[in-house]
């Protein structure tokens, strides 16, 4: 179970990306032996990205994989390391649950709205609906590189008895 809780994004990812690739297989096998094409694949598509997008930078958050700069960090002494990187927590939790919340904002006018999807004309929502739990779970694993980070500058500084 700790499995699943670990690395559910990892498991979303691959069933996603599974289903994506035989959904693109299939729409060009179709495309070349009828001449037609399907149309909502493209849809499907290009939503199943903006959701692969969303939980791959979850497992780089949870990673540190994220796009960062540190060579000016790693050249600090080591209670600078530690203010920059509470400096860099507060900005990037704040950036992320305004995503979230955005994206929420977006759900709930496509709800009240009642936008539909261009190809297979359903809710828009349906799409959106990932994305602010998407920043959330960022917003999570992200809190919990910080805190590994933390543990392990403060593991590294000399103890004084």
């Amino acid at each position: 179970m700790s499995f699943i809780l670990r690395d559910a994004e990892k498991i979303a990812c691959a069933v996603i990306f599974l289903a994506m690739t035989a959904l693109g297989f299939v729409n060009v096998v179709v495309r070349y032996t009828t001449s037609y094409s399907l149309a909502s694949s493209e849809e499907l598509l290009t939503n199943g990205f903006l959701l692969l997008t969303i939980l791959g930078a979850a497992i780089a958050a949870r990673n540190g994989d994220h796009l960062a700069v540190t060579l000016f960090f790693e050249l600090l002494p080591k209670p600078l390391r530690k203010l920059v990187l509470v400096l860099a927590g507060i900005l990037s939790v704040l950036l992320l649950a305004l995503s979230a919340w955005f994206s929420w904002v977006l759900v709930s006018n496509q709800m009240s709205s009642g936008i539909r999807s261009y190809a297979l004309q359903i809710p828009a929502w349906y799409y959106s609906v990932g994305m602010p739990f998407g920043f959330a779970l960022i917003l999570i694993r992200y809190v919990q590189h910080i805190l590994d980070t933390w543990k392990t500058l403060s593991d590294e500084e000399p103890r004084h008895v």
